[in-house]
């Protein structure tokens, strides 16, 4: 189980250029890593939307957004181009990351007992230490909140 405080799990995912990425890549910036279910589907696109409209905010801070699921780079550039997404997609496809984030979780709907990835986000600093893990996150208001506690929060390198 991954807490505040630890030091992330490094990861090595394609992004959705097709281009390897990593979170040691990303050192010397903070990291907001996100984790959401499925491209282009409502609450996941309300979602990306959102990081998408204070993109600017988050980089003036020092900050990516790296936005993860288990879908193909060829889905990821379809929902980048569809929306004008103007931060990165990582695709986890094997589900490591998922894994070892904690997120790759049993979730039931309908009845119906699946495997899916559960809405999480993950605040990383400069250093890849994790300074803060939102669960199971509801949509509306989640990237605002996120965005406060990086103001709050993070050192601007």
């Amino acid at each position: 189980m991954i807490e505040e405080g630890q030091v992330a799990p490094d990861f090595a995912m394609l992004n959705d250029r097709g281009e390897s990425l990593s979170l040691s890549d990303l050192k010397g910036s903070n990291v907001v890593l996100y984790f959401y279910p499925r491209d282009d589907t409502p609450g996941c696109t309300k979602e990306a939307n959102g990081f998408r409209e204070l993109q600017t905010e988050f980089a003036r801070l020092n900050t990516q957004i790296i936005g993860v699921s288990k879908d193909s780079v060829a889905s990821h550039q379809k929902f980048k181009t569809k929306y004008d997404l103007n931060f990165t997609l990582a695709s986890d496809e094997d589900s490591t990351t998922c894994e070892d984030y904690g997120v790759w979780k049993e979730k039931s709907m309908y009845g119906r007992k699946f495997m899916g990835i559960e809405r999480t986000t993950f605040l990383i600093d400069v250093d890849g230490q994790i300074q803060k893990i939102w669960p199971k996150v509801k949509v509306p208001g989640h990237v605002e909140a996120v965005f406060e506690a990086v103001k709050a929060e993070l050192p601007i390198i």
